[in-house]
């Protein structure tokens, strides 16, 4: 009975090692999951580089997830749709970029690493002449790694 209480003890131990070694590999695999490159979008109102209450959460989200990781660059380039003259909506998707950057800089992200560009309305009409949608916006990749 001593004989097989030590051998059951001896199991459960080393179980409970299994368990705490598939735990911290758990935290790993977790940590390591989180510094993975991010896409995310931040839309505008029509003829505005102002950011909206929703673009600024998802920006606080996206600068939020990239904590604990190294930040590797950040590449924003904003968009504008066709309505307007064709410079006019370069300098405003450039004004979205820069107001973008400007955000994820406010919330820890290293404005050194930050690659902004502008596409103004290039792509936002169909070869068949018709409005793409959804071009009031902003797109930014987050490239992270872990530490």
């Amino acid at each position: 009975m001593v004989l097989a209480t030590a051998v059951a003890f001896g199991a459960a131990a080393s179980l409970g090692g299994c368990a705490t070694v598939q735990n911290a590999r758990a935290r790993l695999v977790r940590a390591s999951a989180r510094c993975v490159d991010q896409t995310v979008q931040i839309y505008f109102e029509p003829q505005s580089a102002a950011l909206t209450r929703e673009g600024r959460l998802v920006i606080d989200q996206a600068a939020s997830q990239a904590r604990g990781c190294r930040v590797t660059t950040v590449d924003v380039v904003g968009l504008a749709d066709a309505a307007g003259a064709p410079d006019a909506n370069l300098e405003l998707s450039k004004r979205r970029a820069e107001a973008v950057a400007a955000a994820l800089a406010a919330n820890g992200l290293p404005a050194a690493d930050f690659q902004v560009g502008a596409a103004g309305q290039a792509g936002a009409v169909t070869a068949d002449g018709k409005a793409a949608p959804l071009r009031r916006r902003a797109d930014v990749t987050l490239h992270l790694a872990a530490r």
